[in-house]
């Protein structure tokens, strides 16, 4: 093990390196870990935060910042991201207020969305705004590259790392620390109760499997159903976990309600965070596997590696909203806290190397850790979805010591979902608030024939109705505002992609009750207001397979539609030989289109999967404005890139 603390060359003590995060769904978290690491084995003292917990003033005490962000939305910055974003927007700063920053920056995006890596790129401009001085091209990466995200941060990182050499020469005699040597986590694990005399190396539990789990391992258990301390959440119970595609449909999709004791409100497009629990046969699995199972309900707490650091520029632990957690266990971390069925990283099988004296897998999972071996790693992890658990479960000489397991396996995340509820059904009849999802169960087969289940819908799909779960409230990148809803809209949302547009739906269904019932009336509106709609067209353009199995909410676009100016053109896949989709509508309905988006300046929503569907929906759009508006491509592409710019066209995909 090599600790990444300063030597005492008095030389090294100046390098020091801030990488600050925007992230949404945890890859720019895990980017910036990664370029910690390679910070710290250039002999550079290295903080590793999220965005919003960097002072301005902090930055310039740093010899060198690195920014890592994602976009979300419409061109919008992570959440973790918007105050440090509002503070660098402050209209006091003086043009020159960080002139002594030295800054490099790094943005991941999806080319499919409109505004790709806005959210770098206006960091980085305000940066330079303010005076500081890029001293590394800014990189982006795209998840449509056909090597993923990776394809593009790799050969910006290996090129970033020769060009810090060249720009911080480490002295005489002090070399790299190379990547084969360990370096020492910030933070590790121990037993709350030691033995007298006794250190936690002395009793570690992976020293030889246990030759049975401490009780059977039993499959139809259901997670622990304990409220877990994590920061900024509400509790909600599940009044309703209703299953609503036929029972021998392919697909499992649920109509979620949660309930709380809170009164707030919400607007269409905004996202409910959910916080997934393992299984208590996978948690048996990995204890056993390790030989951790005789000590997994003992207590443990997180310790510093280095207490005597300055505790304010000390990151926090790995996982940390386990602080508060009342006795925190082994047990307890596996199931709440550590995502061992998530597919692993490169840096995954680089840490795990290192527990493993079996020369053939060592060097096996050195491989999958190299760079120039992306296909290889492509072909055994993500192409069959293979989780960690059934690596180490492959990988069976791989031992972990227990105090790193943190290090090693990364955090569960919480999992988004777009909030399927608005006007009247935003409240209890109490007016507490309420939230409705539409939710779709992962679980295919993969190219190896093997069973896959998303962690969040699996625990989704075997909860009963009553549990109570922590729940997370967060503003969606459609940014619906209420000045938007007297505009004429177009929506687009295949499958589960109809849910925020249901949230729309009722939001604009509320308005127009409101503005037409009697008692606005008789407070004094005009009769030009009254007989003036108070809210404008809709066109809901749906699509499924099946109009017998996934018409989701059919019934009540049929209620809806006779009390509001709300047309519904659906397209079934699998119900005629020839297949349609929602792009092939939109071309169908052309008139309809280029009336409300053109001639009325309406807005257009574009919800569902981030695949091939917005893409064919942007074509067929060009194709309308070329064909109502008698124009060549090169206006109708022109028109939608204003429409865009106008904040007319939005997307949410995933």
């Amino acid at each position: 093990m090599h600790s990444p603390t300063l030597t005492q060359n008095e030389s090294l003590h100046e390098r020091t390196c801030l990488i600050c995060y925007g992230s949404e769904s945890g890859n720019a978290q895990e980017l910036a870990g990664d370029l910690g690491h390679l910070a710290e084995r250039l002999h550079f003292v290295t903080r590793v935060a999220e965005m919003n917990a960097v002072e301005l003033a902090d930055l310039s005490r740093f010899s060198l910042v690195i920014l890592v962000i994602s976009t979300t939305g419409q061109g919008d910055l992570p959440a973790n991201a918007r105050a440090f974003w509002k503070s660098l927007l402050r209209k006091r700063l003086p043009a020159d207020y960080l002139q002594h920053v030295k800054f490099t920056s790094f943005g991941l995006g999806d080319s499919s969305y409109p505004k790709f890596n806005w959210a770098v790129r206006k960091l980085h401009k305000r940066f330079l705004q303010l005076g500081a001085n890029e001293i590394y091209p800014r990189g982006e990466a795209d998840e449509r590259h056909p090597e993923g995200l990776d394809g593009c941060i790799l050969p910006w990182a290996i090129d970033l790392k020769k060009h810090l050499l060249e720009r911080y020469p480490l002295p005489k005699g002090v070399h790299s620390i190379p990547d084969d040597v360990l370096l020492q986590p910030k933070w590790t694990l121990e037993f709350v109760n030691l033995p007298e005399g006794g250190k936690a190396s002395e009793i570690e539990p992976n020293i030889k499997p246990a030759a049975q789990p401490a009780e059977p391992i039993e499959t139809n258990r259901l997670p622990d159903p304990a409220i877990l301390p994590i920061p900024n959440t509400l509790t909600a119970t599940l009044s309703r976990n209703e299953r609503v595609t036929p029972s021998n449909h392919w697909q499992d999709v649920r109509h979620l309600t949660l309930t709380t004791s809170a009164k707030l409100d919400y607007l269409p497009g905004d996202l409910l965070m959910l916080f997934p629990k393992n299984f208590p046969e996978d948690v048996e699995q990995l204890l056993e596997l390790m030989g951790w199972t005789s000590h997994a309900d003992e207590p443990i707490k997180f310790v510093p590696t280095y207490p005597s650091q300055n505790t304010q520029a000390y990151p926090p632990p790995p996982v940390s909203n386990l602080l508060p957690y009342p006795q925190l266990t082994l047990r307890s971390l596996l199931t709440h806290y550590l995502d061992i069925t998530s597919i692993p990283r490169r840096s995954f099988f680089a840490l795990a190397a290192h527990f493993t004296k079996d020369t053939m897998q060592k060097e096996r999972l050195q491989e999958f850790a190299n760079p120039e071996f992306t296909d290889e790693l492509y072909d055994y992890t993500s192409r069959p979805r293979r989780s960690i658990l059934e690596v180490l479960q492959e990988m069976d000489t791989v031992k972990i010591t227990w105090r790193w397991i943190a290090n090693v396996i990364p955090p569960i995340r919480g999992r988004q979902f777009s909030i399927a509820s608005g006007g009247n059904l935003k409240r209890c009849p109490n007016g507490n608030a309420k939230f409705e999802l539409l939710v779709a169960i992962v679980k295919y087969k993969t190219v190896i024939k093997r069973i896959r289940q998303g962690v969040c819908t699996r625990y989704l799909s075997q909860l009963p109705e009553g549990t109570q779960l922590n729940i997370l409230l967060q503003r969606g990148g459609l940014n619906m505002s209420a000045s938007e809803m007297q505009k004429p809209v177009i929506m687009i949302g295949p499958g589960t992609g109809v849910a925020p547009m249901r949230s729309l739906i009722w939001e604009r269904y509320a308005l127009a009750e409101e503005k037409q019932s009697p008692v606005k009336r008789d407070a004094g509106e005009s009769s030009e207001s009254e007989s003036s709609s108070p809210v404008g067209e809709n066109a809901l353009f749906y699509g499924c397979r099946n109009r017998e199995a996934d018409f989701f909410f059919e019934k009540e676009w049929d209620d809806i539609g006779s009390k509001m100016n709300l047309e519904v053109h659906a397209a079934f896949s699998r119900d005629q030989r020839g297949k349609i989709y929602v792009q092939d509508l939109v071309r169908k309905q052309s008139e309809l289109v280029y009336r409300l988006l053109h001639e009325a300046l309406g807005i257009i929503y574009i919800c569902g999967s981030s695949g091939k569907m917005p893409q064919a929906v942007r074509e067929a759009l060009i194709e309308v404005f070329q064909k109502e508006g008698k124009s060549d491509r090169q206006n109708a592409e022109n028109y939608l890139l204003n429409m865009e710019k106008q904040g007319r066209y939005k997307q949410e995909t995933w």
